[in-house]
């Protein structure tokens, strides 16, 4: 069994490869270390959510993806439609943070129209 960990970091390793992102330049895009995001995917460092949210940024993902994965919204339920749009392989990562964008602006219009 994976611990929230490793599984985030590996990830992070996983998003980065498939963006042909090389660590170097993903590391700079986030503002961190080379050696502080090579351990962060080895599962030797925990990130903090600002990190967390810093490698999202620069992989162009869903920053709740490493929340979740790094254990940060357990019991906190999650959006189905947004986890469909995360595990779609069909999709690039760019399709996948439109139709996300997309996806909240209709979840919070919907939201401000059945606020009194």
């Amino acid at each position: 069994m994976k611990t929230h960990l490793t599984d985030v970091g590996t990830f992070i390793r996983e998003q980065r490869e498939k963006s042909a992102m090389s660590l170097r330049k993903l590391a700079d895009q986030a503002g961190i270390s080379n050696p502080y995001l090579s351990q962060i995917e080895r599962g030797l460092r925990r990130p903090s959510a600002d990190i967390l949210k810093s490698i999202a940024r620069a992989l162009s993902i869903s920053v709740e993806t490493l929340y979740e994965r790094a254990g940060l919204l357990d019991g906190i339920p999650r959006s189905g439609v947004i986890s469909a749009i995360e595990a779609d392989p069909a999709l690039t990562t760019s399709q996948k943070r439109a139709l996300t964008e997309i996806y909240q602006s209709f979840v919070n219009d919907t939201q401000k129209e059945e606020s009194p």
